[in-house]
């Protein structure tokens, strides 16, 4: 038996936006009633603002699939479509007080109809090529979504993508292969000593290790003195970070950011800059 908070009980049993709007601008379809889980999502967005005013739902899954599509309609409304991307799986689950962890691809799930009824509003299409690589073929899971998901969620192990994303909860024949999508993740590691050239690493290795280092190395040292950091992007050089609880209004927030700075460039790359937004 799940442990549900009152609120996704709630949007469970009283949930708003159900149906689908008359002549949408954007619809989102994500899932497969084959699989278990789908949702239909469709937008009606104000053309000279390109602010959301309305979104509906139909989703055939369980309390969570509907409490979460429930909340991410919710979510949205008012917001550009920009603003609207912002949105991340992890804010759908932490509006509704948290999800059982077996059920958290159900908040992605409501993330990826969100960026599939933008595009489709857009008219942009992504390359067939990337979609055809599925990964899980009980549930349909392709290697872009294991990455993108393991990435976003910080997730290192199998059991938690399968928690994301039900890859790997049928047959289990595809375990092997996230395992190896892991490893390819999260196999750049610090090196005790510094090479003699520049480790060369792809974006996406670069990325995970910069989160890794704030996870494990900075992270914990801001927490033991009541203060926080949340990762904002990664652009190019550029480590973009919020420093959030005491370091807000630290007067030496400045000298906090330099140290996060000098760290990322030991463990990592010498030509990362630090900037705190």
């Amino acid at each position: 038996m799940w442990e549900y908070t009152e609120k996704v009980k709630d949007f469970f049993l009283h949930p708003k936006n159900v149906g689908e709007i008359e002549h949408p601008d954007a619809v989102g379809e994500v899932g497969s009633m084959l699989c278990g889980d789908a949702l239909k999502l469709t937008l009606k967005i104000d053309k000279k603002t390109g602010r959301i005013i309305d979104a509906r739902f139909q989703t055939f899954g369980c309390a969570s699939a509907i409490a979460s599509s429930s909340v991410l309609t919710e979510l949205i409304k008012g917001k550009t479509l920009d603003e609207a991307l912002e949105l991340t799986n992890q804010d759908i689950a932490e509006y509704l007080g948290g999800l059982p962890k077996e059920k958290m691809h159900c908040s992605v799930m409501g993330r990826e109809a969100l960026e599939a009824a933008i595009t489709n509003y857009r008219g942009e299409t992504r390359p067939v090529e990337r979609e055809e690589k599925v990964i899980c073929k009980c549930f349909e899971v392709s290697e872009e979504k294991i990455r993108r998901v393991a990435l976003e969620n910080h997730l290192s192990t199998v059991e938690e993508i399968t928690n994301y994303t039900k890859a790997g909860g049928g047959c289990g024949s595809c375990i092997p292969a996230i395992e190896a999508i892991l490893k390819d993740i999260w196999s750049v590691k610090p090196e005790c000593e510094a090479p003699k050239a520049p480790r060369k690493m792809t974006n996406l290795q670069r990325i995970a290790l910069i989160q890794d280092v704030i996870e494990k190395e900075i992270r914990p040292r801001l927490q033991t003195d009541g203060g926080d950091i949340e990762l904002i992007d990664v652009d190019g050089k550029r480590v973009i970070v919020s420093l959030r609880a005491m370091c807000v209004a630290c007067p030496m927030s400045d000298v906090t950011v330099k140290g996060i700075e000098d760290k990322l460039r030991e463990l990592v790359s010498e030509d990362l800059v630090v900037e705190a937004e």
